[in-house]
């Protein structure tokens, strides 16, 4: 007897598979739709990055008609927010060369490191003993306070192991303060007694989105407009070693759990170092580089399209105000202890 045949019809497609290119083509155009939204000069101004405006969108279209797509599109979007994640993390190398390093300097690098180290730890510790923050939340947050934004949010997910809802408010946060920063470092300007590189090292070693450092810099000068793109470019190297520590100190805890667990390498983030070693040696023509610049944010966008879609808001609403108050403390830790550190080290060395 044919058991397969016996199977009602509406049972049987239920069984099949949906084709994966139906999720990459809606994701595919949520994404399309943030990159050309980004570019309009109303929005370039504001500092909202294509992947904020994609995550935005995505959430916009998973709270209305995409329940009603999800039984189609699954597999792509999953495939997206996993895969193409990964992807566009190891392409996001091609922004970044190691000669950078050598012309922000010594006092440069440390800044970064110390912010990145300072920033990570206070939100652990904040979130999870004062604030009752599950682990991941924090991280995900501190990540995004610490190095660069949105992308750091979503390139350390994959090691934390976060849910969807989780990286959309740890997004949230970024968007909320790094705007707050794009507007009010300038203003400070005046009265923090650094000249415009000195502030360039400022605004690129404390506020969260690259965006939103070439706004504040531009605001001021062009000379802190490229030191702080310069600067802020160290902090995004760190993304790489910053994880593959993550993950060896997870491994030690067992992670969420109270039992320990082997290290799991996130082999993106050693491809992302290799990415922009080959950057560095300047063997690929400028045109291809760009492409592979442009197609990084493509698929970055994609990625944050797909977290959107997979994120409810009554899960957004169910995290409470306590993941904007840790971002609230680690905006005034990234504004006056970055003061002090920046004062310190740039007299010091």
């Amino acid at each position: 007897m044919n058991h397969v045949a016996s199977i009602p019809g509406r049972h049987l497609s239920v069984l099949r598979q949906p084709p994966w290119w139906l999720g990459l083509a809606l994701v595919g155009i949520v994404a399309g739709a943030s990159i050309w939204l980004s570019s309009l000069p109303v929005l370039q101004g504001s500092g909202l990055s294509a992947l904020t405006l994609a995550i935005v969108l995505g959430m916009l279209l998973g709270n209305t008609v995409f329940p009603a797509l999800a039984p189609y599109t699954s597999p792509g979007v999953d495939f997206s927010k996993g895969i193409l994640l990964r992807a566009g993390i190891i392409l996001f190398g091609f922004r970044i060369t190691f000669q950078e390093i050598a012309d922000i300097g010594l006092a440069g690098i440390v800044i970064a490191a110390v912010m990145v180290a300072l920033v990570f730890a206070l939100a652990l510790v904040l979130g999870t003993r004062l604030l009752g923050l599950d682990r991941e939340t924090a991280m995900l947050i501190g990540a995004g306070s610490a190095i660069c934004g949105a992308a750091a949010v979503v390139a350390t997910n994959p090691v934390v192991k976060g849910e969807s809802h989780k990286v959309t408010v740890a997004v949230a946060t970024v968007v909320v303060f790094g705007t707050v920063s794009m507007f009010l470092y300038p203003l400070l300007f005046p009265y923090l007694g650094f000249n415009e590189h000195q502030f360039g090292v400022f605004v690129g070693s404390t506020v969260h989105e690259v965006a939103q450092v070439v706004a504040a810099g531009k605001a001021v000068s062009d000379v802190a407009e490229s030191t702080a793109v310069i600067e802020k470019m160290l902090r995004v190297m760190m993304l790489a070693p910053f994880l593959l520590l993550l993950s060896a100190g997870l491994a030690r805890t067992g992670g969420s759990g109270n039992s320990k667990a082997k290290v799991v390498i996130p082999w993106f983030a050693v491809l992302f170092i290799a990415a922009s070693a080959i950057n560095s040696t300047q063997w690929l023509p400028a045109a291809l580089t760009n492409w592979l610049i442009q197609l990084d944010t493509l698929l970055l966008a994609m990625a944050m399209a797909a977290l959107g879609l997979r994120t409810h808001v009554a899960a957004v609403r169910q995290a409470g105000a306590r993941p904007l108050l840790l971002a609230a403390m680690l905006f005034a830790c990234l504004l006056f202890a970055g003061y002090g550190v920046n004062k310190v080290v740039l007299n010091w060395l």
